[in-house]
Parts: C-alpha cells; sequence; structure tokens
C-alpha cells in the first residue's frame, strides 16, 4: 500500500474521532493526512469510499479491543453472577476508553438510511456480534446452538447498546456492572 494511502486512511480516521462521519470533509482529511485532495480521487474515487473504509477498519480494531476484554480471564471461583458482573464491567470500561468510535457509531446509526453500504457493513458486524456475546456470557456455541445463540446474543446486545447510550448521555448516572448484575438477579429472583 503506498504511503499516501496510508496516511489517507490514518487521517480519516483521526478525523473520524474528532469530527464524526458526517462533519468531515475531504480537505480535512487531506489535511490531517498532510497530502492533496486529489489524492484522495486517486486512491479512493470519492470522501465517503475513504471513510468507509476508515470506519471498518476502526471499527475491527474497536472489535479486537472489546474481544480482549471480554475474552480476558476471570476468576474460576468466582460465581456465574461474578463472572457476568465482571465482563460487564470491562465491557464498561471499553466506553471511555473507545468514546470517539462509539459516538461515531450512533452518529452513523441515526443517518444509516441514507448510507446503504455502511448498513450492511453494520448488519453484518452486528450478526458477528450477537453470536460471540452470546459465546462469552453464556458459553454458547453458536455452530452447536446457532438459535440459542441469536436470542440470547441479541438480547445482550440491546443491554450493550442501551448501556453505552446511556452512559454517552449521562454517565454520572448511567447504571454500573454491579448495576446490571443486581438486576439480572433481580429479574431471575421474580
Amino acid at each position: 500500500m503506498g504511503r499516501n494511502r496510508e496516511d489517507l486512511l490514518a487521517g480519516a480516521k483521526r478525523c473520524l474521532i474528532e469530527k464524526g462521519y458526517t462533519r468531515t470533509t475531504a480537505r480535512d482529511i487531506a489535511n490531517a493526512a498532510g497530502v492533496s485532495l486529489a489524492a484522495i480521487g486517486y486512491h479512493f474515487g470519492s470522501k465517503e469510499t475513504l471513510l468507509n473504509e476508515a470506519l471498518f477498519e476502526s471499527m475491527k480494531e474497536w472489535g479486537e479491543s472489546l474481544e480482549v476484554a471480554l475474552t480476558s480471564e476471570t476468576d474460576q471461583d468466582a460465581t456465574p453472577m461474578e463472572r457476568f458482573e465482571t465482563v460487564w464491567r470491562r465491557v464498561m470500561d471499553t466506553f471511555e476508553e473507545l468514546r470517539p468510535l462509539w459516538v461515531t457509531q450512533f452518529e452513523i446509526v441515526g443517518q444509516i438510511d441514507h448510507l446503504p453500504e455502511i448498513r450492511a457493513h453494520l448488519a453484518a458486524g452486528l450478526q458477528a456480534a450477537r453470536l460471540g456475546l452470546a459465546e462469552v456470557f453464556s458459553q454458547i456455541d453458536p455452530a452447536a446452538e446457532p438459535e440459542r445463540a441469536r436470542v440470547l446474543g441479541s438480547f445482550y446486545q440491546a443491554m450493550l447498546s442501551g448501556l453505552l447510550m446511556q452512559w454517552l448521555v449521562d454517565p454520572a448516572s448511567a447504571p454500573t456492572a454491579r448495576d446490571v448484575a443486581d438486576a439480572m438477579s433481580m429479574i431471575a429472583g421474580s
């Protein structure tokens, strides 16, 4: 990959973090990359193609970071509810660490009707995320129990999205991992 192309991708990622998807201009990217505006057309054809590639790369990196957080070893002597709380705490730790990417994803979801290429990519990512969440939280092998993994994974994805939205809007009063574990205990006891 040419140096200008790499610089453009890095510049586009910076712009996604600093300005978001819809507010980033081609000139912003070129300036962040330290290349000419014409380089975008030469290497990517359009600003949208470049931003989409930068977004997809950023989401892949985010997914890898989240996977590490979710699959880090937990205390084997912990109860299932303690392990549940530990995993949610790790997920919530990524909220601050990856805040700009989370914000950009919510921005894009608000514009999804105008971004069909991104919709398809996000839909595929959601499918994989659901199965991964079911595997991590419920130790379900998606290949062996695809429907159970889909249903539970969808529930965990809904929790993740809802917790994230609350944290982005009002982090001071958003539920903690302990709150989530307590709520699950209350639901299970009812």
